[in-house]
């Protein structure tokens, strides 16, 4: 009965359990944690957005996380420093609140993006799920080493000739892609929890950059799978369940 019920949503989650705290530790890096909340907020807008519009969701969060994504280094040559990501936050904070004051059906889609939607995964969700943790994890593999440098040695990139915006744009894409789609998976704090929580408590621990990568997915992983056991035994919701363990983990 178990597996029938919830091995392919356990499975669905998993997938982000991996990938998001592999992007929170390049977000760390950057000093752009705050991105993780803002384009979950992106996305959850987009996703209402073109529920109005007779649109799948799910198609409208990840076209509007990565209209986000793409357009940040535009919009960072009109903003002072550190400002586009609490901007983008109150953008899709607003926007998902309008639609769902305004539409009959949007109130219960807006609410179950903000609170997740995990249990309801099946078998489609999964395979998209699996490929586009797939796909990002290949592209953040190839972009891993240019990051690092453009980070440590921001003049690399000049001495020799070469453009760095391709990479930086590149990584605020995949994750805002990877965001929007564990948005509409997991939910907004849900989300924020796998992104924020593990990288922060391994940057404190790890003694290199991939021991970091590791331990924060093993917490990431670990959180999750406890997470989802426990919200099972207990009959609760699974996002709060996470991030009240995010919390203990980030106590402890």
């Amino acid at each position: 009965m178990w597996s029938e019920l919830f091995l392919t949503p356990f499975l669905a989650g998993l997938c982000l359990a991996v990938l998001l705290p592999l992007v929170g530790c390049y977000l760390r890096l950057r000093d752009e944690w705050l991105a993780a909340l803002a384009y979950s907020h992106v996305a959850a807008g987009g996703a209402l957005l073109a529920m109005l519009a007779g649109l799948p969701p799910q198609a409208g969060g990840l076209l509007a996380a990565a209209a986000a994504g793409f357009g940040k280094q535009a919009l960072l040559g009109r903003l002072p420093g550190g400002a586009l990501f609490p901007l983008l936050l109150l953008a899709g904070w607003a926007c998902s609140m309008l639609v769902a004051v305004n539409h009959p059906l949007a109130e219960r889609v807006g609410s179950a993006l903000f609170d997740g939607q995990l249990y309801f995964a099946d078998g489609r969700q999964l395979l998209w799920l699996f490929a586009g943790s797939a796909i990002c994890l290949l592209v953040l593999r190839r972009l891993s080493a240019s990051l690092l440098l453009s980070q440590l040695y921001p003049d690399h990139f000049r001495l020799r000739g070469e453009r760095v915006w391709p990479v930086h744009g590149g990584f605020d894409l995949l994750a805002a892609l990877a965001l929007a789609l564990a948005t509409t998976t997991l939910g907004v704090m849900a989300t924020f929890a796998l992104v924020f929580v593990p990288p922060w408590l391994a940057f404190r621990r790890a003694r290199s950059w991939r021991r970091a990568l590791s331990l924060a997915v093993a917490i990431g992983v670990g959180g999750y799978i406890a997470a989802f056991a426990l919200a099972l035994w207990l009959d609760q919701p699974f996002g709060p369940v996470l991030g009240l363990l995010m919390v203990l983990f980030g106590l402890s």
